[in-house]
């Protein structure tokens, strides 16, 4: 292990030596392809039979979404997560066996959400030490990640919860690059661009593939990309985990500064002790889950409001719904009729293939 860190950081320390312009682009490129061989060495080990049973950090995915704590020792993570859970969740007795991160499910409109705590993910949990690797597993599965600083010294630990998420293979608030890739048996690598390039050209791109051992792939950049969106396509292992930094303890600063903080992009100020602008925070993660509400009424009866059936936004169809309720449903299924925005005429006729949009509400007959 020690050899793959000895690695990187030789790696490191040659990148951030070389000065960057057009004719150390080439070089620069290869290092990071290098960089990001080595990384993932670190993540998915190879070799050896496995970890042996142990330190369990296995998560039951409960709940329609879930969302990852991560940040710092005594920034407030906890008061923040058993405020929250206090305040909205349903009290349960968890059997706390091997689930060592169920702090809870909190329900916000109709929606159940899994709050888990990812505990010691920061201090070099990508290079592989302690619980890291595990830690790191459940949060590439979250479907936001929450990353909570201290208002007073946000920034410095900031960069360093990135740099160690982004180590992982998670990119946070970015959409995957828009970067054509497919391997051939033949043919060379042929590389179209559909607009001009700042920093790929076909010798980069060459290489950084022959450091994948790919000599023959047709690659097509669909916007201006970087080394590091190419490589992250070829690495095709990324998840793209949107993003809200909390920035707890404003009860120790002033107005102003508040007011500054308010115009940051993906922020929230929060006082986990004082419960102060939870609210705020929750509509926020509402956002940024983009879930979408589907109520079911039974025929002759009133929809029921109380406890909708939540899909993820990306799959949202009527076929969908009907495999979250019971996968033998879609068999019976002969129609459904739907009300909502997602049809022009209340109720609706649709098939299986329709989309439904947030709070439709739907009846399913049977064949």
């Amino acid at each position: 292990m020690s050899t793959t860190l000895a690695k990187i950081a030789e790696i490191e320390a040659e990148m951030a030596r070389t000065q960057k312009n057009k004719a150390t682009a080439h070089h620069l490129g290869l290092l990071k392809a290098r960089l990001a061989k080595l990384r993932r060495e670190l993540i998915t080990p190879k070799g050896g039979g496995g970890g042996g049973p142990g330190e369990g950090f296995d998560v039951a995915k409960t709940g329609d979404a879930r969302i990852g704590f991560v940040g710092f020792p005594s920034v407030g993570k906890s008061t923040l997560l058993s405020n929250l859970a206090g305040v909205y969740s349903e009290v349960a007795a968890y059997e706390f066996t091997t689930l060592t991160t169920v702090p809870g499910v909190i329900r916000y409109k109709g929606a159940k959400i899994q709050l888990l705590d990812l505990p010691g993910i920061i201090e070099g949990a990508k290079d592989g030490k302690g619980r890291g690797r595990q830690v790191i597993a459940v949060a590439r599965t979250c479907n936001l990640i929450l990353i909570v600083l201290d208002v007073l010294k946000p920034l410095g630990h900031k960069k360093i919860i990135e740099n160690e998420l982004e180590g992982f293979g998670i990119r946070l608030n970015s959409q995957p690059p828009n970067i054509g890739f497919k391997k051939k048996d033949k043919g060379g690598i042929n590389l179209t661009a559909t607009c001009p390039q700042s920093e790929l050209d076909t010798e980069t791109v060459k290489s950084i593939l022959a450091e994948y051992k790919i000599h023959n792939a047709d690659v097509t950049l669909r916007s201006d990309v970087t080394a590091d969106d190419l490589i992250d396509v070829v690495e095709g292992n990324r998840v793209y985990i949107p993003c809200i930094y909390v920035l707890n303890k404003i009860d120790q600063i002033s107005i102003e500064e508040l007011d500054i903080i308010y115009k940051v992009p993906h922020c929230v100020p929060i006082s986990a002790h004082h419960r102060w602008n939870f609210d705020d925070l929750l509509e926020k993660i509402w956002d940024y889950l983009k879930l979408v509400r589907i109520y079911t009424k039974p025929k002759g009866q009133l929809p029921d409001y109380s406890s909708p059936v939540v899909l993820p936004y990306s799959r949202t169809t009527v076929e969908d719904f009907c495999m979250k309720i019971h996968k033998n449903l879609i068999k019976e299924f002969k129609y459904a009729l739907v009300w909502g925005s997602s049809v022009k005429h209340n109720p609706q006729k649709v098939g299986k293939d329709h989309t439904m949009e947030d709070e439709d509400v739907i009846q399913i007959v049977k064949k």
